[in-house]
């Protein structure tokens, strides 16, 4: 299934993506009554959904199943998508995949271990709404496209082998970073990364379209991931070329902190980015399958959409 959130009348609603149509559950439950008082209110927001999934699975289902048959089911174009959810905290995996390390200048531990930032619910549009460019804060506004990992039960120190039995399902994060923040040059040529300011701020993760949930993914090492800018083809690879995997990544983080439900694990982004062009910044243009070299980076009026397979499309202007 695919979870989203859509707005009706200025509110918050929790619905699910069935191809062309979004199912309105309350609207379901109004004319089948297949949802009791209890149910309803575990539907409050997105994180109460998955921590109580066990519950709700089959009741999505059924009401799924109710929408076609009555009322419900309205066309995708014309409803107002939002963050399918706002995670409390986005915890970010830099430099996962060999193609975008051999396009970049790296810093001391890129590839040798997951590159370990956070970004929080703070920074999180949802699909259609604007990444702002913010001149202040960056003039080399850059878009990453990359599968996130979203968790459905606790853990700490999670085994590699049980991690899959923590997570909901898989949606799209945008890492939209600030090139010239984030990329700092030592006086001997080599290069650190300032993760704070290049990572976290306004508009920073763009996330959607969807949720969709784990037993629709069953091997999340082998999806495509896409990305273009105003139509031209920037990124494309598969997350079979990452180099920790997504059940490594669960294991990594929760050796730090409690993994719960409603977190988010960003997995890192293939080589494409604007970054490659920009050899100020150490960038080596290492592009494959199509892709077309960034001229520059985003700027106003422009538009980034990120695709992962079995997710959806995250579509994106860059605005003032």
């Amino acid at each position: 299934m695919k979870l989203i959130n859509f707005s009706v009348n200025g509110l918050t609603r929790i619905g699910l993506l069935d191809s062309d149509h979004i199912v309105d559950l309350l609207a379901v439950n109004d004319a089948s009554h297949f949802l009791s008082a209890s149910d309803l209110n575990m539907l409050n927001n997105t994180i109460n959904v998955i921590s109580n999934w066990e519950h709700l699975h089959n009741l999505f289902k059924k009401g799924l199943d109710l929408s076609h048959e009555g009322p419900g089911r309205i066309p995708l174009n014309q409803v107002h998508l939002l963050p399918p959810m706002i995670p409390s905290t986005i915890l970010c995996s830099g430099s996962n995949y060999l193609s975008h390390n051999q396009e970049k200048a790296n810093a001391d531990i890129s590839g040798k271990e997951p590159e370990f930032f956070v970004k929080t619910g703070d920074c999180v549009i949802g699909p259609n709404q604007g990444i702002v460019y913010d001149p202040i804060l960056t003039k080399k506004l850059d878009g990453e496209a990359e599968l996130a990992v979203v968790i459905g039960k606790p853990g700490r120190h999670i085994e590699i082998k049980d991690s899959h039995k923590h997570i909901f399902g898989y949606t799209i994060v945008n890492d939209v970073t600030a090139r010239d923040r984030q990329v700092r040059r030592r006086p001997d040529g080599s290069y650190w990364y300032e993760l704070g300011r290049g990572k976290l701020f306004d508009t920073s993760a763009p996330l959607g379209p969807c949720i969709t949930t784990s037993d629709e993914i069953p091997n999340p090492q082998d999806i495509m991931i896409r990305s273009w800018v105003n139509d031209e083809l920037r990124q494309i690879s598969s997350t079979s070329q990452m180099i920790w995997s997504v059940a490594e990544l669960v294991h990594f983080f929760s050796i730090n902190m409690t993994l719960r439900p409603g977190m988010v694990i960003i997995t890192g982004t293939p080589s494409g980015t604007a970054w490659s062009s920009d050899e100020d910044l150490g960038g080596k243009w290492a592009g494959t399958n199509g892709m077309i070299k960034a001229k520059r980076y985003l700027q106003p009026n422009d538009t980034i959409v990120c695709e992962v397979e079995g997710i959806g499309k995250l579509s994106n202007p860059i605005i003032i």
